[in-house]
């Protein structure tokens, strides 16, 4: 490929909306241009490096036994209607309706397609296992699309779904597309780690993520030094243990003006009531926070939380308990419909479903039994000191919405929890029957009886996974592609206009793609050097050969993309050193 025809414009500038490094590159680069928030037009280079990933990807389900099929991204409404997802997946779900009136969807999951598929051709447990997967293009409304192709409302997935008679067989299905993974990210080159996580709306039982670890990301996960590792949404409480509730000092209402703040609140606590054994802090109070959740059909509940006064509500994690709800702020609309609530004085008093308000309340795991607090006494400038968890109030449930932070103690006892951030590349889901039960998706087993198949699916981010591997790989330069997936093997740079130099690089680009390496030729007669170079580093070919003044002494300059290392080769032994360093 000659750079004078290839179809790319590099930039020199970042895009204005931009924030990530990936976003950034791939668009300076010349390998995506925006349409739309959340929508990519990918061009000749960005393609080819798509294409490359998928190739990892299809390479590594076929080795493992799966079969590729492909479905419409347009579908009907029916399936999706007896799942409940038609409601449940509420604004992220593109809806349309055909020229008829009927009502369709663009996918944002196949989950019904694949078993309905099955269900059409299978009828028997001779027939299974079986695994089939798709490359295939999703489309959800994300209501905040950003990071580029990082966080689009058009994508490319893979995903797979893996049919089994029996539970032992899934768990066989689940361990070998785990393998497959792992093969799949080591290819790609990026730093990963695999976590525990929370099955969410897609329901089943073993829930694993595979993070790409990037300061980027938008997923918070943990990790502990004896090997644990999770997203933050699925980390669990270390309960404490319940204290006897005989001799606790009963509960009193004081007056505690001008504190509607957990920190204001500690400061009078300890001017106004101090302790003898230490100061009173936020991790002594109890802290009461109301949403609204807005569920698939339309309807509002109000819900509060009551956590530590210490920690603040994980938006993320408490989106993930109360999906498929959406989680809205409590307003002033809100307060007017519940006079009983008093803003920045609010108690368990006049929380939970028997309640006068009525308002559900769910507490952080720590809350138990004979622990005390100091929390609102739904009075204006009151509190209630030595509230006891058990016997002066009990909530409707428990909740895993509290903020975890560094040195919180693993849930497995493996030490003190670390934070990282990274970017969600693949789910791997022990599905279960949810969704062969919904669409009555069974076989005959081998006493002739009929039994309910169990599914587990598998997910892969392609067209994320180019965003992911340039966090993973630039510099101030630009990208650096690993060799798995560069849209070339070589870039050749002329730095020339003598008319005997570009014939004798043209001479050499050939006799490099004669031996199988794929070229992208820099040919552009009147564009200099130095903007050639800049080019080249910036769009990050693995190897740059510079064709240039060495020609006099029969020398052309090699340089290593990741390394920066350039050497001086006879042309008459570049082509080979190019080669093996291709391999």
């Amino acid at each position: 490929m000659r750079m004078s025809q290839l179809f790319a414009r590099t930039l020199r500038d970042d895009p204005a909306d931009a924030e990530v490094p990936s976003h950034k590159l791939l668009v300076r680069a010349g390998y995506v241009r925006r349409v739309a928030p959340g929508i990519y037009t990918w061009l000749p280079l960005g393609l080819k490096v798509l294409g490359r990933v998928e190739q990892i990807v299809r390479e590594e389900m076929n080795a493992m036994g799966a079969q590729e099929v492909r479905f419409p991204a347009l579908l009907p409404r029916e399936p999706y209607e007896a799942t409940n997802r038609w409601t449940e997946y509420g604004p992220n779900l593109f809806r349309l309706k055909d020229r008829r009136g009927t009502d369709m969807l663009l996918g944002p999951t196949h989950e019904e397609m694949f078993s309905l598929l099955v269900k059409d051709l299978y009828s028997s447990y001779k027939d299974l296992p079986l695994s089939l997967y798709q490359i295939q293009t999703k489309y959800r409304d994300e209501a905040r699309p950003r990071a580029g192709i990082l966080r689009g409302r058009e994508f490319v997935m893979k995903d797979s779904y893996s049919f089994d008679v029996t539970d032992e067989g899934l768990e066989r299905s689940y361990q070998a597309h785990r393998d497959a993974y792992i093969r799949i990210f080591d290819r790609l080159g990026f730093e990963y780690v695999i976590v525990h996580a929370d099955s969410g709306a897609m329901g089943g039982s073993a829930s694993e993520e595979f993070l790409v670890v990037a300061e980027t990301g938008e997923d918070t996960f943990v990790r502990s030094a004896g090997g644990y590792a999770a997203n933050v949404e699925a980390v669990t409480t270390v309960v404490p243990d319940a204290v006897p509730l005989d001799g606790l000092p009963a509960a009193h209402a004081e007056q505690t003006p001008d504190t509607p703040t957990i920190d204001t609140l500690v400061d009078h606590l300890n001017e106004a009531f101090p302790r003898d054994d230490r100061p009173w802090t936020a991790a002594d109070t109890l802290k009461n926070v109301l949403v609204v959740l807005r569920h698939p059909d339309g309807t509002r509940e109000p819900l509060a939380i009551g956590v530590p006064g210490d920690r603040e509500v994980d938006a993320k994690r408490l989106e993930t308990q109360v999906s498929p709800a959406e989680v809205e702020a409590f307003d002033e609309k809100d307060f007017a419909a519940n006079p009983a609530l008093v803003k920045g004085y609010i108690g368990p008093g006049v929380l939970g479903s028997e309640s006068v308000s009525g308002i559900r309340y769910l507490v952080d795991p720590r809350v138990v039994d004979g622990t005390r607090w100091v929390t609102g006494a739904d009075v204006s400038g009151s509190h209630v000191i030595d509230l006891v968890a058990g016997r002066d109030f009990t909530p409707d449930g428990t909740i895993e919405a509290a903020e975890v932070r560094a040195g919180d103690p693993a849930p497995d006892g493996s030490g003190p929890l670390e934070l990282a951030r990274g970017i969600e590349m693949g789910h791997v889901f022990q599905l279960g029957r949810k969704y062969a039960e919904a669409l009555g998706l069974q076989v005959l087993d081998e006493n002739g009886k009929l039994v309910t198949v169990t599914m587990g699916s598998y997910g892969v981010g392609v067209s994320r996974a180019v965003a992911a591997v340039v966090e993973g790989s630039y510099d101030e330069l630009g990208i650096i592609w690993p060799r798995e997936v560069a849209p070339y093997d070589v870039h050749v740079v002329v730095a020339s206009k003598d008319p005997e130099i570009n014939e004798t690089a043209s001479t050499f680009v050939a006799e490099l793609e004669a031996v199988g390496l794929e070229v992208l030729h820099d040919d552009r007669p009147k564009v200099s050097p130095g903007v050639k170079f800049k080019d080249a580093e910036l769009m990050g070919m693995p190897t740059i050969v510079v064709v240039g003044k060495g020609l006099a002494e029969g020398l052309v300059e090699v340089r290593d993309r990741a390394t920066g290392e350039k050497q001086d080769v006879a042309l008459a032994d570049a082509v080979d050193l190019v080669r093996a360093t291709c391999r």
